[in-house]
């Protein structure tokens, strides 16, 4: 066999669904959940901002969640939409490239910004006098912008490699999308420096954060088991539940896929509905937990309700006074 040169291919053709019975209500479930994630996550941002009481180093770790769910939900399904209502299957090959880059970077921000969230509630429960000393404004800042620095380091060095590829053999993505995994498994040149890198990758976003979150709420639950009322306990352990949801529904589809992958073959459909699970899911849910189960949140919505209620009152009079 001769030797395969660099081939960069024009475009790829994403295979999306295939075999499945009513594959178009997998579509309208995309569209609605990105619709429902858009709506959500502006109005929490929203909030947040219009609020200051909100303006705390906890809840700029919460507008930062948003943020990364909204540009995420937005880099994959908007290709979906495109796919499913234009029968559009081709990609060129550097918007391809494109769309791996900005769903595994918003990804990754995301398993980060988890981290970051687990740290507030360590040192709210471990250390609750220092509480506000320690975690200050720029202390947080310093910590998403240091996450965004490094995860945009790596994943634009994951792309890189993706380029010094060639394609020379199939170009039909087994997915509705550009994903990596499913991309990673196209060329036929030497692709050990790209699987090194997969192996970091996987390492700093998945596996490092879910071992450093597991052992924050080690430390938490030490912290508790001290205190002397189970009443507080019960009241402390409240404030966690949240991030606890989050970090539930973000990790454990990861988890159960790995341990899949492991010990059995994996179904391309099958991967792929793991993979709309995990990219889509948590972003629709993160500001539904988080506009229901915190108190501070709900008390600003029905604050600014109010006082939208009562400005609408002073025009309404002001036109009748004219």
């Amino acid at each position: 066999l001769g030797k395969c040169t660099t081939v960069t291919p024009e475009k790829f053709y994403l295979s999306g669904f295939y075999n499945v019975p009513r594959v178009e209500y997998i579509y309208i479930f995309l569209c609605f959940v990105y619709i429902m994630t858009v709506v959500g996550n502006v109005f929490l941002m929203s909030v947040i901002y219009l609020v200051k009481t909100l303006h705390t180093p906890k809840y700029m770790i919460v507008f930062n969640l948003a943020l990364t769910d909204l540009c995420g939900s937005t880099a994959l399904i908007p290709k979906v939409l495109d796919t499913f209502l234009f029968d559009n299957r081709y990609i060129v090959y550097e918007a391809c490239l494109c769309q791996v880059f900005f769903v595994m970077f918003f990804g990754s921000v995301q398993s980060w910004t988890l981290v970051t969230m687990a740290y507030d509630r360590f040192i709210a429960i471990c250390f609750p006098l220092r509480y506000h000393s320690i975690v200050t404004k720029p202390a947080i800042a310093a910590m998403l912008l240091f996450a965004w620095a490094v995860l945009l380091s790596l994943i634009s060095c994951m792309v890189g490699l993706l380029d010094r590829l060639s394609f020379c053999g199939s170009l039909v993505i087994q997915s509705f999308f550009c994903d990596h995994g499913a991309l990673y498994q196209l060329p036929c040149n030497d692709k050990s420096i790209n699987r090194n890198i997969v192996f970091l990758y996987v390492t700093i976003v998945f596996l490092f954060p879910f071992i450093l979150i597991a052992l924050t709420y080690v430390c938490i639950a030490i912290a508790l088991s001290r205190i002397a009322s189970h009443k507080e306990r019960v009241k402390a352990l409240k404030t966690c539940t949240s991030h606890l949801i989050l970090v539930a529904i973000f990790y454990f589809p990861l988890l159960g896929t790995s341990a899949t992958v492991l010990t059995s073959s994996l179904h391309p459909n099958a991967r792929m509905v793991n993979s709309t699970l995990t990219h889509v899911i948590p972003a629709l849910l993160n500001p539904i937990i988080y506009s229901l189960k915190s108190e501070e949140v709900l008390n600003s919505i029905k604050k600014l309700c109010k006082n939208n209620k009562l400005r609408n009152v002073i025009l309404s009079k002001k036109v009748t006074s004219f």
